[in-house]
């Protein structure tokens, strides 16, 4: 049994899925986010969401993380940069924490949770439900979009380790 932590980042809210399992079985699973406060400077967002994730990891002894890398908007370049910021921090937690990460693409996680590539948010989220048996939709949707990292790690593990 693998344990995968899937982490959707994000400076106002870095989401957090983490599944346990092996194939498509899913023996449990727990969901999150770690908020930040825009009133907060820049350095302390990010070692609010570096703690975070550093504890996270140090509980849950992950066999690996999956992180969804990071892209820029044409129109929002100060944006790509800023997540490329939260994205370097979640990556030293891991390797402080001795776990393992990768980053994977937002397209090849929705091909992978619903077998579109092109899928939108609504669509990854319900995926993502019916795949846990999870009552209702899960909130926040970058909790629900770290869960769908986690389950693309559990379903690749093997080819991804």
């Amino acid at each position: 049994m693998v344990k995968i932590v899937g982490i959707d980042p994000g400076l106002a809210d870095t989401g957090v899925g983490i599944i346990r399992g092996e194939g498509l079985r899913v023996a449990g699973y727990s969901f999150g986010s770690i908020s930040t406060s825009p009133r907060d400077s820049l350095p302390c967002r990010l070692h609010k969401i570096y703690s975070g994730i550093e504890d996270i990891l140090k509980d849950e002894k992950p066999d690996m993380m999956v992180i969804e890398d990071v892209f820029s908007l044409g129109k929002f370049p100060v944006s790509g940069i800023v997540l490329g910021e939260v994205c370097g921090v979640v990556l030293l937690a891991g390797f402080h924490a001795g776990v393992r990460a990768i980053k994977v693409p937002v397209r090849e996680v929705k091909q992978a949770v619903t077998g579109n590539g092109n899928a939108g948010k609504r669509q990854v989220g319900e995926a993502v439900q019916h795949f846990l048996e999870h009552d209702g939709p899960i909130r926040p949707d970058h909790a629900s979009d770290a869960l769908a990292l986690a389950i693309m790690g559990l379903l690749r593990y093997d080819s991804l380790s």
